[in-house]
C-alpha cells in the first residue's frame, strides 16, 4: 500500500496557533500549482505499487478551484498506477464550502472530507484567530454529509476559558451533525506562532494542562458513548471509517510527500521538501526535487516503531520487533516497560504491548522512555 500527499501552502489568514508551512500571499499560486505538476511527474519512479490513498493537506487545499484539484488528480492518475476505489481526502475550512462547492467537489474522484471546524463556539474561533465562525462550521456540515458519506472535522481542546460544558457541546454538535470521524488535538504551544508570543507577553492565559487532560477523558467517554473507536491518540472513528492515509502513517507503509514542506517516506530513509515556496517553484523548474533526505538508522526505525504502534489500537507487536530488530531490540524493549506497566500506563495483552486509559494522554513520554539512542 502506498500513498501520495500533496500539500498545499496558502491559507487566508493565519491561525494563532498554527506552525505548518503556508502563505496568506496568493500570488505565486498558478506557479506552485505548475510546480507541482511537475514534481508529481519527475517522481514517478519513485512508488510502483498501486497508490490506494491520496490527501491534499496544507495549508488550506480548499482555496484550490474544484479545476485546480482536478488538474492535480488527472496528473497523478496519468503518471501513477491507482486502485480502482482509493481514498481521496481534501482538508477544507468551512468558509471555502458554500453549497456551490461542495457539490462541485463531489463530482470529483475526491470521497473524503476532512473539514478543519476546530470549535463550534465563536470566541474559541476568534481566540485562535481562524478565518470563519460557528454558522459557517455547522451549515457547511449540513450541506456536507448530505453529499459526502466520508467527513472527518478537527477539534481542538486544552483552550483557554473553554469549559467543561463548552466542550461537551462542541462534541454534541459533532454527533448531532452526523460525523463519523473526529481528529481531536489538545491546543499546543510552538515557538514561532503568534500565539507564543501573545501568552508571552500575557496578552492571552497560559495553556492548562489539567485542562486539556479533563478534556481529554471526556472526549474518550463520549465518542465511545457514540460508538466511536479510538484507534489513534488522537482519532476517533466510526466502524469503516478510519483514515487509511493516516494509518499507513502508523503502519510504516511507503509515502511520496509532494509540494514545499513535505515529507517522504520509502521504508530505509525519510525526506523532506524545502519548505520555501519561491525557492521550491525554482527548483522544480530546474528539474531539481529541493529535499533533504535522512536515511534511517536501526534505532530511528525501532524508535519510529514504538512511538506510532504505542499511538494505536494495534500497538506494538513483541513477534515483529523480534522479527525486525532481533532479540536484544525485543529485550530491551521488554525492559524498559517494567515501569509503565507497573504503574498502569502500559499493559500487554496477546503479545501486544499497548497504552493503557491512563497512558494515552501521555504517550508521547511513555514512547521516549522506550527509545533506543
Amino acid at each position: 500500500m502506498s500513498g501520495i500527499y500533496i500539500h498545499i501552502p496558502f491559507c487566508k489568514q493565519a491561525c494563532y496557533y498554527c506552525d505548518f508551512h503556508f502563505s496568506t500571499s496568493l500570488k505565486k499560486k498558478n506557479d506552485l500549482i505548475n510546480a507541482l505538476i511537475k514534481e508529481i511527474v519527475l517522481r514517478k519512479q519513485e512508488i510502483t505499487e498501486p497508490i490506494q490513498t491520496i490527501y491534499f493537506g496544507g495549508g488550506t487545499p480548499s482555496i484550490l478551484s474544484t479545476d485546480e484539484l482536478q488538474f492535480l488528480l488527472d496528473t497523478i492518475y496519468e503518471n501513477y498506477s491507482v486502485s480502482d476505489n482509493p481514498e481521496i481526502t481534501l482538508e477544507a475550512n468551512p468558509d471555502d464550502l458554500d453549497t456551490e462547492k461542495i457539490i462541485a467537489l463531489s463530482k470529483t474522484p475526491i470521497n473524503r472530507l476532512s473539514i478543519g471546524v476546530q470549535s463550534f463556539f465563536n470566541d474559541d474561533l476568534k481566540f485562535m484567530h481562524r478565518a470563519h465562525n460557528a454558522n459557517e462550521a455547522i451549515n457547511a456540515l449540513k450541506t456536507a454529509t448530505k453529499y459526502f458519506k466520508n467527513i472527518t472535522i478537527d477539534l481542538i481542546y486544552g483552550i483557554p476559558n473553554l469549559s467543561v460544558e463548552k466542550w461537551k457541546k462542541n462534541l454534541q454538535t459533532a454527533f448531532d451533525l452526523g460525523v463519523n470521524h473526529i481528529s481531536s488535538y489538545a491546543l499546543t504551544l510552538e515557538i514561532k506562532t503568534a500565539l507564543y508570543q501573545l501568552i508571552k507577553s500575557k496578552k492571552y492565559p497560559p495553556l492548562d494542562e489539567n485542562l486539556a487532560l479533563e478534556h481529554f477523558n471526556i472526549l474518550v467517554t463520549e465518542t465511545k458513548r457514540q460508538n466511536f473507536i479510538h484507534y489513534e491518540t488522537s482519532n476517533f472513528g466510526k466502524e469503516g471509517f478510519f483514515s487509511k492515509h493516516n494509518t499507513a502513517y502508523w503502519q510504516g507503509k511507503n509515502y511520496l510527500g509532494i509540494g514545499p514542506s513535505a515529507h517522504s517516506f520509502n521504508g530505509k530513509q525519510r525526506s523532506w521538501n524545502v519548505n520555501n515556496n519561491t525557492k521550491y517553484i525554482k527548483a522544480i523548474r530546474e528539474d531539481h526535487i529541493p529535499q533533504e533526505i535522512e536515511i534511517l538508522s536501526q534505532n530511528d526505525l525501532f524508535n519510529e516503531a514504538v512511538m506510532i504502534g504505542l499511538r494505536t489500537i494495534w500497538g506494538i507487536s513483541i513477534t515483529e520487533i523480534t522479527k525486525k530488530f532481533g532479540k536484544e531490540k525485543a529485550n530491551y524493549l521488554k525492559e524498559k516497560s517494567k515501569k509503565h506497566l507497573k504503574n498502569g500506563t502500559l499493559k500487554i495483552h496477546k503479545k501486544q504491548l499497548l497504552a493503557t486509559q491512563k497512558g494515552k494522554f501521555l504517550i508521547d513520554g511513555i514512547a521516549s522512555d522506550l527509545f533506543c539512542v
